[in-house]
């Protein structure tokens, strides 16, 4: 049995989906671990996190935990679920002492892992809790569109649309570059955000970033017709100064 006190969760990111975009720390960080869990939804099916992983250690030395990723009505049912996930991360703490999780994008970005960790805490006093940084999908998104983020003195705001229309629609009516994160169910409405604000035009979406069956296009394409739960939209900031016009 390892000592509790010399136990370590460690949060790597790994991600949008393309293997290509984990970093050398991440891969040291999931080799390292005496055991990597990646989060599962109680469907089953294989998801992103797991993929990414099995590029890089192998499939005995991966442990599927069940979470309710995508629960936004059911608290009850969705914090069972992050119990239920926290305790088999601390039963494998307790035997293994050393445990990576992995999480698409960063873990420190609208990630399932700051629950697991909060959670886990309390399981396992004197855990150490670590984060190895991730690429989101609003670089990879940005890198393979050609949208430029931010310029000078441009601030950038990140949405979750699961958060509602109208915190994207306050968004676009402001300053700077505007992110929008798991906007797929609500399509519809983004659009007509992107429309009502004038900020349509330059305006790019994409889903499955680096996987076969990526999606990248105008934003002025949106149609109404829902789209994958995980697609971005980057709604770049209006730039009319010329080069270096923001600085």
């Amino acid at each position: 049995m390892p000592d509790v006190m010399s136990s370590r969760l460690i949060g790597v990111g790994v991600g949008p989906g393309d293997p290509e975009l984990v970093t050398v720390k991440g891969v040291n960080a999931l080799r390292a671990a005496e055991v990597v869990v990646v989060p599962v939804m109680d469907t089953g099916e294989r998801g992103r996190a797991e993929a990414t992983v099995l590029h890089y250690v192998p499939e005995e030395k991966v442990v599927r935990v069940v979470f309710a990723l995508n629960e936004r009505t059911d608290r009850a049912r969705r914090e069972a679920a992050w119990d239920t996930a926290g305790e088999r991360v601390a039963e494998l703490l307790r035997a293994r002492g050393s445990v990576a999780f992995a999480t698409i994008g960063d873990p420190n970005v609208y990630s399932t892992f700051t629950y697991l960790a909060q959670t886990v805490a309390g399981l396992v006093p004197g855990t150490v809790v670590e984060t190895v940084p991730g690429i989101t999908a609003m670089q990879d998104l940005a890198a393979r569109s050609g949208a430029v983020l931010t310029e000078g003195t441009e601030p950038l705001t990140l949405v979750p649309v699961t958060a509602g229309a109208a915190v994207l629609k306050d968004a676009l009516n402001g300053p700077g570059t505007v992110v929008a994160y798991k906007f797929g169910r609500q399509a519809a409405e983004v659009a007509e955000a992107l429309r009502d604000s004038g900020r349509l035009d330059g305006a790019v979406w994409g889903s499955a970033l680096g996987l076969p069956e990526e999606s990248i296009r105008p934003a002025a394409e949106l149609d109404g017709a829902a789209l994958p739960y995980l697609s971005t939209l980057i709604a770049p900031a209006r730039r009319d100064g010329g080069r270096g016009g923001k600085l």
